[in-house]
């Protein structure tokens, strides 16, 4: 694959043997971002485990501390006197059959969370084929499925993520734009790798932070050291 002449210079800048300390890593991730766009910071975490075994999955969600810097459009589904209450936490749009019945008739997708009440995940569950895909599709380990639906909707437009394994073991999750500066990101990054810390299974063997990277949209990836995790 052919880079462009802005990705050559900033991988210059990077000595893909070693591997960097946070602080230094988000620095350097920040110089690199050059283009003429606020770039998405991205960390990308491989793991020690097998994710075809379902008792090593990965999967959560956090609320990084500084927010994604990315407006995030919630859609709720719940019963009507819970629609107030979803509203004034800022969702976009609540609803239940008629929102269900605009994603299957009109393929509206115009949302980047979906949130529900657990008495309509019956109703939701049919919307499987759609949203699931797309990794819409609300979930309890993610905070999704809930009761509280404000408090989900508070959560998500605050900058709740939610990280799971890919097919090939590794987790990508955005923490951030390049306008934060080093220090926010590494306070994003350093709640985001606690959590998944703390989501080891009991039965992953053997080493658990394969490797760490961070990128840039159009930069080049940059190792990251995890060793003081000590797994």
């Amino acid at each position: 694959m052919k880079h462009g002449k802005k990705y050559a210079d900033s991988a210059k800048a990077v000595d893909f043997s070693k591997l960097y300390e946070s602080a230094e890593a988000f620095d350097l991730v920040c110089k690199n971002a050059k283009a003429k766009f606020d770039e998405t910071i991205e960390l990308h975490i491989r793991l020690g485990v097998d994710s075809r075994h379902a008792d090593q999955q990965v999967r959560g969600a956090v609320v990084l501390p500084n927010g994604t810097g990315k407006t995030v459009r919630v859609c709720v589904f719940c019963k009507e006197n819970k629609y107030d209450a979803a509203k004034a936490a800022g969702a976009d749009y609540v609803g239940g059959q008629d929102l269900v019945d605009k994603i299957m008739k009109e393929n509206w997708m115009d949302f980047d969370v979906v949130v529900a009440s657990p008495d309509m995940m019956g109703m939701v569950g049919r919307l499987g084929k759609v949203l699931g895909p797309r990794g819409l599709m609300p979930n309890p380990k993610a905070g999704t499925v809930t009761p509280d639906v404000a408090k989900a909707v508070t959560e998500a437009k605050a900058g709740k993520i939610e990280y799971r394994l890919d097919k090939t073991n590794i987790i990508h999750c955005p923490i951030g734009k390049a306008s934060f500066g080093a220090a926010k990101l590494e306070e994003n990054f350093n709640t985001l790798m606690d959590a998944v810390v703390k989501a080891k299974p009991a039965s992953a063997k053997g080493s658990f932070l394969k490797s760490c990277t961070l990128t840039s949209t159009m930069g080049p990836g940059i190792p990251v050291a995890t060793a003081k995790y000590g797994v």
